[in-house]
């Protein structure tokens, strides 16, 4: 099955609208960058490079993007900027590339290769955690699987409340203790009753909390420790969420997540309400990690697979 079966033209709309604030910076922007300009020169890359750092794609990333841009013009001398928003587009397009894994192994409809195939979602209070989890569930028993959701963040009786609103909104069961339980026990309830009732897929919440780092890395291991008793090699994967809206401050988060806990995939959310679009771009470079799903609206469907090329098709489209 390719991209477009899963890509269908109402999506696509909904990426472009979703995206349309980081466009109409980033192109407002460029178009400064190069008036009056018919060579990309020395100026024109400052400009660019300018750019690309205002649009929150980080220093790094830029730096990465702009070399590439150099060694282009170095070998064609009579590029002109009428050229550089489709070289702009290849470099960022073959940078994500890079840095994602196959995109066709990403849709909700797409194979489990465990099952159930367990998922623990990380992240600070506030960015959309659970908002997240809420909508994976629904796209994933829309897509004929079975769900489970482990309410494992019992440090805040609102994180327990607002997971079982989502429950019930997504129709799927959830396991839930009181405030202050343990947190993977649980998470072992969570997998039991997920073994026991042959579900597809089991979704974790857990706790935010960032300001005492070690104590949320002795968390987060008990969790997949005990995890890994009830489903062997549990959890497959650790999504970390970010709010696409705080540019840089979702760099430090990226960073704090990652020195406490393997993450294996992000959610990058809140991207129609910003112009900090570009935040995608550099996380994906920094990290090294897949971006799994995208934030682009208040509806259900729009938690989007991320496709990088309808992505930077919709930023440069």
């Amino acid at each position: 099955m390719g991209i477009f079966d899963f890509f269908s033209k109402k999506k696509k709309e909904s990426l472009d609208q979703g995206l349309a604030k980081t466009k109409e910076g980033v192109f407002k922007k460029l178009s400064r960058a190069i008036v009056g300009k018919t060579t990309v020169d020395d100026e024109v890359l400052d400009n660019l490079e300018e750019v690309l750092i205002t649009s929150d794609v980080g220093v790094e990333t830029t730096l990465k993007i702009i070399e590439r841009i150099e060694k282009r013009v170095a070998e064609d001398k009579y590029l002109g900027t009428s050229e550089l928003h489709g070289i702009l587009r290849d470099e960022i397009s073959s940078l994500l590339e890079e840095n994602n894994s196959d995109d066709a192994a990403l849709g909700f409809e797409s194979e489990l290769p465990h099952k159930p195939y367990v998922i623990m979602v990380v992240g600070v209070n506030g960015v959309g955690k659970t908002t997240t989890i809420g909508k994976m569930a629904y796209q994933y028993k829309k897509a004929g699987k079975k769900v489970v959701l482990g309410a494992a963040d019992t440090f805040r009786a609102a994180a327990i409340d607002q997971l079982q609103i989502w429950s019930e909104r997504s129709g799927v069961p959830i396991v839930k203790q009181q405030m202050g339980s343990d947190p993977a026990s649980v998470a072992y309830d969570t997998l039991e009753s997920a073994v026991n009732t042959g579900a597809d897929v089991v979704i974790i919440d857990t706790a935010g909390r960032l300001h005492n780092k070690v104590n949320l890395m002795n968390e987060l291991s008990k969790i997949k420790r005990v995890m890994d008793k009830v489903v062997p090699n549990a959890p497959h994967e650790v999504m970390l969420v970010l709010d696409g809206s705080t540019g840089q401050n979702a760099f430090e988060q990226a960073k704090q997540f990652t020195a406490a806990t393997e993450v294996t995939s992000m959610a990058v959310t809140k991207l129609d309400g910003t112009a900090k679009g570009g935040v995608v771009i550099g996380i994906s470079d920094q990290f090294k990690i897949p971006v799994r799903y995208i934030g682009i609206g208040e509806k259900m469907e729009d938690l989007q697979v991320f496709y990088r090329n309808e992505f930077v098709d919709s930023l440069f489209g």
